[in-house]
């Protein structure tokens, strides 16, 4: 892997892809947040060398680099999933190549689903926590300490500092921030209504399909790592409608200019 991983690296530098500070993975439905940078240089994920390819429709699959509030900033539009029949090690490799161009620090939005009642879709959540569901670990395979800590220490996955900074954002922009635990499940489907009693039995405040991957590499390269979720339905198993996929876009998206206050004024002070 390091051999691809310094072949990604140099042709991105070569592109002008040139020490980026900060990283930003965009999630589902959570494409605006690109019209507020100063771009100036982007890449296709099919012209990068070694990378996966974005499947799923509703994710534009390039790599940006640009200006925001004065940082450089590499950022993600469309990621990887399991779903789409890619390893972990597929999912989470842009992360190690944004880590080896520089990045220190990496924030990640997604989409996902409110099992915490409490929480209302159009809200968002700041993950404080979270479940691995998706059954295997992106550090799992041969010559990873190569790259870092194979037993990398995962009792305070999300930087406590980048998380009080947020708290203090939506505070002071009367943005509805909730904290909560966020369970990763492999999908394409939908959770059934025992599925949803199970994660809120065992913890969970919502659910989705990506995040915790990129979040665990991220601790193994020992990034300062923050997320936030766009909470886009509520899973009340006891009033369980069918789920229009098209519906949980629009949600992200008229949520998506909170999130990207959070994000604005947080790469301010990092």
């Amino acid at each position: 892997m390091l051999k691809f991983i310094n072949e990604t690296t140099d042709f991105l530098k070569n592109k002008g892809f040139d020490t980026p500070e900060i990283g930003i993975i965009l999630g589902t439905g959570l494409g605006q947040f690109i019209n507020e940078i100063e771009v100036l240089k982007e890449v296709s994920y099919n012209h990068i060398p070694n990378f996966p390819t974005a499947t799923v429709e509703f994710h534009k699959g390039k790599l940006i680099y640009g200006i925001l509030e004065g940082r450089k900033v590499i950022v993600m539009q469309g990621r990887f999933h399991l779903y789409e029949g890619y390893t972990l090690q597929d999912v989470t490799y842009p992360v190690r190549i944004m880590e080896k161009l520089g990045i220190k620090t990496l924030l990640v939005s997604n989409a996902s689903g409110a099992i915490n009642l409490n929480f209302k879709k159009g809200e968002l959540m700041l993950i404080d926590d979270h479940i691995n569901l998706q059954g295997n670990s992106p550090l799992a395979f041969k010559d990873v300490e190569k790259l870092g800590e194979r037993f990398t220490d995962m009792s305070a996955p999300y930087n406590a500092e980048i998380n009080s900074k947020f708290k203090s954002i939506a505070k002071a922009n009367n943005i509805t921030l909730h904290k909560g635990v966020y369970a990763s499940v492999f999908g394409p489907q939908l959770e059934t209504r025992a599925e949803y009693r199970m994660l809120k039995i065992i913890g969970a405040d919502a659910v989705g399909m990506s995040t915790v991957p990129e979040i665990i590499v991220a601790n193994h390269l020992k990034l300062k790592a923050a997320a936030v979720s766009v909470l886009t339905d509520e899973c009340d198993p006891d009033n369980l409608k069918p789920v229009d996929i098209s519906e949980i876009i629009a949600m992200a998206s008229k949520a998506e200019p909170n999130m990207i206050t959070l994000f604005k004024e947080l790469i301010k002070t990092v």
